[in-house]
């Protein structure tokens, strides 16, 4: 019975794994996952929550499906400034060094971690601070 489930858990995530490389919400997804299993039903619910938690993850991305038309209506109230920028704003896209100004998150959003947002050719983003790369893009 084990066996059974151990496998079908590793060909889930084989399949899961292609989605990973979309966004961050893969990460936060599978560790929420991974622990709601493993609370379940230890080390084999681990891996079954993991891996659907990256799949959920992955969908909803780290700006939650509810709180993105509110964020976004949030950024366009905030007037914030957009740089410009000369290529397609997309996931995995660094931002320069200089003339982005990166904002908090307010809490209502439910955003973990320390990820701020900016505005880039007229559209949000959500950028990790440290390597000023976009990881999610509010459409």
């Amino acid at each position: 019975m084990k066996t059974k489930i151990l496998a079908a858990a590793t060909l889930a995530a084989m399949i899961a794994m292609p989605l990973a490389a979309q966004a961050q919400g893969t990460v936060r997804g599978a560790a929420e996952g991974a622990d709601a299993g493993a609370r379940a039903a230890g080390p084999v619910g681990a891996v079954v929550g993991g891996t659907v938690g990256a799949v959920a993850g992955t969908v909803n991305g780290i700006l939650g499906i509810d709180d993105r038309p509110r964020f976004r209506e949030y950024v366009v109230h905030e007037r914030v400034p957009s740089y410009t920028y000369r290529e397609p704003v997309q996931v995995g896209v660094v931002l320069p060094d200089e003339g982005v100004t990166y904002y908090e998150v307010p809490e209502r959003f439910h955003v973990r971690g320390h990820y701020r947002y900016t505005v880039i050719n007229g559209q949000p983003v959500l950028v990790e601070p440290s390597t000023r790369r976009v990881v999610e893009v509010i459409r």
